[in-house]
């Protein structure tokens, strides 16, 4: 005898399949920035004086930086929390604290590109400075489609409040979020840290 699958079955499996699609992009997602840190690893000696990271990073910066990412995790991880209670405001509040930090970051980080550029330091100016980029901005890139997509499901949120599928967005933005902060910690002490060492 066959089983009939009931609309709430199958729309059960489209949500669960939505997320494994989800964490395959994250899997090809690590081994992108597996990639760039690799590539930088091996060309980060490969300056010219006084491009190098000890003269171009500036601690106060990138401590910023890596301070305003790290709270976003935390609030990020609060609007989970209030989403799990079933409370929207709160939820929508704490996504647009997130996307105001993310927006900061992002800030300080095309700054401290222009600062770099105009002393000269800019993406082909040597094999560290092409590594670094790339490497940082296909981060920022990721951050900045974290902060269009945060936005979109506060709208969704308005209109159709906590539901499955909104619930599912939100999970799934968060642990997109919470791996790009994983990726600035491993930025953070390999490119910033050993480079003003």
């Amino acid at each position: 005898m066959q089983q009939s699958i009931t609309p709430q079955h199958e729309h059960e499996h489209h949500e669960s399949m939505k997320v494994f699609g989800f964490w395959i992009f994250l899997m090809t997602d690590c081994i992108l920035f597996a990639c760039l840190f690799a590539t930088f690893a091996v060309l980060r000696t490969h300056t010219d004086s006084p491009f190098t990271g000890n003269e171009l990073f500036e601690i106060p910066g990138f401590t910023a930086e890596t301070f305003i990412l790290l709270t976003s995790s935390f609030t990020s991880g609060l609007a989970t929390l209030a989403m799990n209670k079933g409370k929207v405001k709160p939820l929508i509040g704490w996504l647009a604290v997130t996307v105001l930090l993310g927006a900061a970051f992002i800030g300080l980080e095309i700054n401290e590109f222009m600062k770099m550029v105009s002393e000269g330091a800019t993406i082909s100016t040597n094999a560290f400075l092409s590594s670094f980029y790339t490497l940082v901005s296909t981060h920022g890139l990721h951050v900045s489609v974290g902060i269009v997509w945060m936005i979109a499901i506060m709208i969704q949120l308005k209109k159709h409040g906590i539901q499955s599928v909104t619930k599912r967005k939100v999970q799934v933005m968060s642990l997109y979020w919470h791996f790009l902060d994983v990726v600035w910690i491993f930025l953070f002490t390999v490119v910033y840290l050993m480079g003003v060492m």
